[in-house]
């Protein structure tokens, strides 16, 4: 079974006045046992949200090493100019299990010092349908091969909260990460490079990634020239 993010929801939400807004008051579980609200990870920088499980035989580890892959080869570190927020959507996993994905990852990830940065949280079956249903996250138990049938892809959220932009797939390239991540701190990460090439590129939602937008780039040819 096939799942994708279902976006009516972020639309409807949009067309009223803004751009879906997470559920910052959501309590959850943090790696090390303790309560934690949403909006503690959320007021200074964007944030990368990811709906995985963590006893996934395959399809969430790949959606976390994507991240990892992507984010290693960028000039932002994780924890300093953006956090990385991975939600269980199993409602039976403990923060035993999202201590040992996060002590995986951060071992993937290899720069020391951004353990702050990385938050694997679980919660209960209500906390986690309210979120996943804000995020237009959809997910249902397969029970002939007794794993979670869901879609794959993340999301780029303002510090605010605010969902900005999603990522689909299992792979996600540093050019549409970093773009991403600029646009939802509305230009507070990126150097005057990075924004010039901002702006010859175009988010398309319909594929969840970074086109040439061309009219731009032949504007700026003329300004070069």
């Amino acid at each position: 079974v096939a799942l994708e993010f279902n976006l009516v929801l972020a639309r409807r939400q949009r067309l009223a006045g803004g751009d879906a807004q997470l559920p910052l008051d959501a309590t959850f579980k943090n790696e090390d046992g303790q309560t934690v609200r949403l909006g503690d990870y959320f007021g200074t920088r964007p944030v990368v949200v990811a709906f995985v499980y963590y006893e996934c035989p395959m399809l969430c580890n790949q959606i976390l090493n994507g991240i990892v892959s992507g984010i290693s080869v960028l000039d932002q570190t994780v924890g300093t100019d953006f956090d990385v927020v991975a939600i269980s959507f199993d409602a039976r996993e403990t923060p035993v299990q999202a201590a040992a994905k996060k002590a995986t990852y951060l071992d993937r990830y290899q720069r020391p010092g951004t353990e702050r940065g990385w938050h694997f949280l679980t919660g209960d079956e209500a906390t986690i349908r309210r979120v996943t249903d804000t995020a237009g996250f959809q997910f249902a138990w397969d029970a002939a091969t007794q794993q979670f049938a869901h879609a794959s892809g993340i999301i780029v959220t303002t510090p605010e909260g605010k969902l900005s932009r999603y990522l689909f797939g299992i792979e996600y390239p540093p050019r549409d990460l970093k773009f991403a991540l600029m646009e939802s701190s509305a230009g507070k990460i990126g150097s005057v490079v990075d924004q010039v090439l901002l702006y010859c590129y175009h988010y398309e939602p319909a594929t969840g990634s970074y086109s040439l937008a061309a009219m731009n780039a032949v504007r700026m040819g003329g300004v070069v020239t």
